[in-house]
């Protein structure tokens, strides 16, 4: 019996999400045992082999043309196949977009259940028990698995990659599995990404979001300014998107991307809870808001009270003092 992960690759580049979760594999391996298996869907091959370094020992390569781009359907049936043919007993995907669209397709297909989101996995009394926020986050659920294999979906940036293990590489193996790339009633086409180069809100390090205490889209080059002093990318509430100040890819909350960062700067954000539950996550959290019985000061470690048209530039200016 195996423990499969999904390893998720996008333009042949694996996403860190798949690094992320082959660690968290190697790390219920060393309680439940059994083999580290890798399972990518691609027109070509992404660099599996490297994968070894992550942890991996094997991979089984799903190869069709089709698969330049994601295919929910021929996915599902790829991986369906490979945790069949590796007898997995714990299926691991990221939480990201794609893995949010393709674990329950698997879940459904295997006729088992599915704890998406997690943010804690742990064996307790020889049974692996999920935890995952529920209620906007509000509380936390633990779930356990009646059936095998488990599955679940790891949220990104919460679970650590593996140490890597230098010049080791995994087995690539072609999986053979039945799909007929005609049958889909829904295709991508193609995919449309942010210019500028940063990091997509679900894997950046550090975030600067922004929200209607800035008052106009024309005020948010205060959060743009800051984001760039810092390396961070930009982000955003949900009432800013809705008022069309902002793009909704930038959009961090419960109806947005749920984002786990190190760093999280909230610049006149008040705290609803479908944002908190898209952040509250993040190992450090700083709040700027005039408003100090703002909701988002209860989940903040830092907290500034004060008008943000004053303090954004100051401390803009005091992060580029630090790096010049």
């Amino acid at each position: 019996m195996s423990i499969l992960v999904f390893v998720e690759q996008r333009d042949a580049q694996v996403r860190p999400v798949a690094r992320e979760a082959l660690g968290e594999a190697a790390r219920q391996a060393s309680a439940i045992g059994g083999p580290i298996v890798g399972v990518c869907c691609a027109a070509s091959d992404p660099g599996l082999a490297a994968l070894g370094e992550s942890g991996a020992e094997r991979v089984l390569f799903a190869r069709h043309e089709a698969f330049a781009v994601y295919d929910g359907a021929g996915y599902a049936q790829a991986v369906a196949a490979a945790a069949r043919a590796t007898n997995a007993k714990l299926v691991i995907f990221g939480a990201s977009s794609m893995g949010k669209d393709l674990a329950p397709r698997v879940a459904a297909l295997l006729g088992v259940g599915l704890a998406s989101d997690c943010t804690t996995l742990a064996q307790v009394g020889g049974r692996l028990v999920a935890t995952r926020p529920v209620f906007a986050g509000k509380a936390n659920q633990k779930v356990a698995f009646p059936a095998s294999p488990a599955i679940v979906s790891l949220r990104p940036k919460v679970f650590a990659a593996a140490a890597a293990k230098a010049g080791a590489t995994a087995a690539v193996e072609s999986l053979e599995f039945a799909w007929d790339a005609a049958a889909p009633r829904a295709r991508v086409t193609g995919t449309t990404g942010a210019k500028g180069g940063k990091a997509d809100l679900t894997e950046a390090e550090v975030i600067v979001s922004g929200g209607r205490g800035l008052k106009g889209p024309e005020h948010f080059v205060l959060v743009e300014q800051l984001a760039d002093a810092l390396g961070a990318t930009v982000g955003a509430s949900r009432a800013v998107v809705d008022a069309g100040w902002r793009p909704h890819g930038e959009q961090v909350g419960q109806t947005g991307k749920t984002v786990s960062p190190k760093l999280y700067v909230a610049i006149g954000i008040s705290g609803a809870i479908q944002h908190l539950a898209g952040m509250s996550s993040s190992r450090c959290i700083v709040a700027i808001n005039k408003d100090a019985d703002a909701p988002i000061f209860k989940v903040a470690d830092y907290g500034i009270v004060g008008d943000l048209f004053e303090v954004v530039p100051a401390l803009t200016e005091a992060v580029k003092r630090l790096h010049a």
